[in-house]
């Protein structure tokens, strides 16, 4: 046995190195004779051999041999519903250790089949190809009678790529269909697979909504590029645009739209000379009053724009720092957010100081190159109070129409307070009177010299209270409730809280122009002239635009006044007399008013008529001075009083009927030896 673990002479050396060192003894070599027994050591040994042997043994004949080879480069994911191992054929199953011995032996029980495995599907390849529009070309034949073949006609379309954003357009083009006024159509972009009788079906659009259908969408859509849909939105609305020249492209242009889509639509509108209208955000509710509107109102949309306009009188922080935080509250969604200007006195509190400061316009916007700052700030050099000349020139050079049909002016006073809602309101009425088919068919834009959102508690010379008129050629009694009152038309301008057209402003301008220069050639100044019929407690240049208002004809339309009430409040308690007439009237009181708070209604519910603005001609009519007129008298009032204006102060002796033709000028009003 020793010679079967030590099979060689280096293992027996290092044996012996192990054992201890002995000093040997010489002792001569003994023999012994062999007695036939193997020592008990060799056969303890023996037998631990053969056990080891036997455990060898066992073990190799028992390795499993289907246990696959395990791959440690990266973690293995099975789709669910895949057994961990392949299928196997059937066999032995592995031995198990029973709990206990079985009474019989158990056959193994091969497993059951497995399912045959689904093909994986294959994605289909990206489609950019050429563009294809299977459904659309008849759908823009058929409306030949629509008048799409004019560039002016009545077609107002709304498009959509999202199914979303076109569940959101589609009850606004239902609304407007079912008002009659236009021809509504919808027209639905992009990739999306659904049919368009489903797509009715699923948002409850029904024969009475009055819209027309177009699909848009090019072939192979579902399996289109992004940049395949996106060009072939462009493609599609410039054939739409040659066949029926919409008046105005209304989509979604909230998170729910395709990006690619709106990115398409703002490319080409511009170039097929489409107003775009983009709504926003919950738009069923803040933007429905564009149902109401016409294709020619629609039209001139994007076009229209409206600065805001504030003289801060000295020592008024506390109502300019309140204008200014209701304007920044203000809902802008209806268009860009307005240019504002105000104007500073040379003596600025230092409350109005700190919060000019930080303020930050427009509001809720960072200051970044895609969003330019729409504000300027002007402060006065002098120190003296303004003169009413003065004040007057300084007012009317703080703004001028960059278009003057489309350019307007809203002019506030620092005590007034803004209603989040004033803006839907002034869009919306300057749309349906200065742009509607109706204002150019009778005329109103030449009429109209303003839209005021304050309802003023006095006359214009202060003398007495104002009540507003019931109805038609009526005014109201003492008594009369919130509720009976309607809008109506008077020829006293307003400067508390309101808007002038650009038109109106550019005469007024030329009309300011024109008295200064008559002050300066006259030694001694007509009654006629000097003559003030506005109090003082309203600044100098109201009593021009009075005079520019008598002489013309003009009119300002006024809410009624529940409407006043979600419009604009004016603070009298904090009120001052301008500053040309500050000294004059430093030892009075401010004017008691009847002021009307602000309420949080929407826009519908303020507006008579289920949202619909009255038409002029069913408006109270009112002269400067208050009294209930007709629109004849009017005319002959404006006449009389022109011509007495031109012998006055125009010197005008005999003008040819071709030089009384009014004009932006004043010409006529005024005759020089230079005419």
């Amino acid at each position: 046995m020793g010679s079967m673990f030590l099979s060689n002479e280096e293992l027996g050396k290092k044996d012996d190195d192990h054992r201890p060192t002995k000093i040997p003894t010489i002792r001569p070599p003994q023999w012994s004779a062999s007695t036939g027994a193997p020592p008990r050591k060799m056969l303890k040994r023996l037998v631990i051999a053969l056990a080891l042997g036997v455990f060898v043994y066992l073990f190799i004949s028992n390795l499993p041999s289907d246990v696959p080879i395990r791959d440690r480069r990266r973690p293995v994911y099975r789709p669910e519903g895949i057994p961990d191992t392949p299928p196997r054929a059937p066999g032995p199953m592995p031995k198990l250790k029973p709990d206990r011995k079985p009474s019989r032996p158990q056959r193994p029980v091969p497993p059951p089949p497995a399912p045959p495995r689904p093909a994986p599907a294959v994605p289909a390849m990206p489609y950019n190809g050429p563009l294809i529009f299977p459904k659309l070309l008849s759908s823009l034949q058929a409306i030949y009678s629509t008048g799409g073949s004019q560039t002016s006609n009545k077609n107002v379309l709304f498009a959509a790529a999202s199914l979303k954003s076109a569940a959101l357009l589609l009850p606004l083009a239902c609304q407007m269909g079912g008002e009659l006024r236009n021809y509504v159509h919808f027209a639905l972009f992009g990739g999306s697979e659904v049919d368009m009788g489903e797509l009715r079906a699923v948002n409850g659009i029904e024969e009475p909504c009055h819209i027309i259908f177009h699909d848009a969408r090019p072939d192979s859509a579902t399996t289109s590029t992004t940049e395949r849909l996106r060009l072939s939105t462009v493609r599609a609305l410039h054939h739409i645009s040659n066949y029926m020249h919409p008046q105005a492209l209304v989509v979604d242009a909230s998170w729910t739209e395709e990006d690619y889509f709106l990115s398409a639509v703002r490319k080409q509108a511009p170039v097929s000379k489409i107003p775009l209208i983009e709504l926003p955000e919950k738009a069923h509710s803040r933007l429905g009053w564009i149902t109401k509107l016409d294709s020619s109102s629609l039209a001139a949309w994007d076009k229209i724009s409206i600065d805001i306009l504030i003289h801060a009188a000295p020592g008024a922080s506390g109502n300019i720092i309140q204008l200014l935080k209701s304007l920044s509250a203000a809902d802008f969604s209806a268009a860009s957010t307005p240019h504002l200007t105000i104007e500073l006195p040379h003596d600025v509190d230092r409350a109005t100081a700190e919060f000019l400061r930080t303020f930050q316009w427009p509001p809720g916007r960072s200051q970044l190159p895609s969003h330019p700052r729409q504000f300027t700030l002007r402060h006065r050099i002098a120190r003296s109070r303004l003169t009413e000349q003065e004040n007057s020139v300084r007012f009317l050079e703080s703004f001028w129409p960059t278009s003057p049909k489309y350019s307007h002016v809203l002019v506030l006073s620092p005590q007034a307070q803004l209603s989040p809602q004033f803006f839907h309101y002034l869009k919306y009425a300057v749309l349906q009177y200065l742009y509607s088919g109706a204002a150019l068919v009778q005329d109103w834009d030449s009429r109209l010299l303003g839209i005021s959102l304050d309802l003023p508690s006095t006359h214009l010379d202060g003398s007495k209270p104002f009540t507003p008129p019931l109805g038609k050629g009526t005014i109201s009694p003492p008594d009369a409730t919130v509720g009976d009152s309607t809008p109506f038309l008077w020829q006293a301008p307003n400067s508390n809280a309101a808007l002038f057209t650009g038109q109106k402003w550019i005469e007024l301008h030329a009309l300011v122009s024109n008295l200064i220069d008559f002050q300066h050639r006259t030694q001694s100044l007509p009654p006629f002239f000097t003559t003030k019929l506005v109090s003082k407690r309203y600044p100098s240049w109201l009593e021009h635009a009075l005079k520019l208002s008598r002489a013309r004809g003009y009119w300002m339309l006024y809410p009624s006044e529940a409407m006043a009430k979600n419009l604009a409040t004016m603070h009298n308690e904090l009120s001052r007399a301008p500053e040309e007439y500050e000294r004059e009237l430093e030892k009075g009181t401010p004017e008691d008013s009847n002021e009307l708070p602000l309420f949080g209604g929407t826009l519908f519910e303020t507006l008579p008529g289920g949202g619909l603005l009255p038409p002029f001609d069913e408006m109270p009519l009112l002269l400067w001075n208050g009294a209930a007129t007709g629109l004849r008298y009017l005319d002959d009032a404006a006449a009389d009083y022109a011509n007495e204006f031109r012998h006055a102060v125009g010197n005008c002796q005999e003008l040819a009927p071709e030089d009384l033709v009014p004009k932006t000028s004043v010409k006529d009003l005024f005759c020089t030896e230079d005419d």
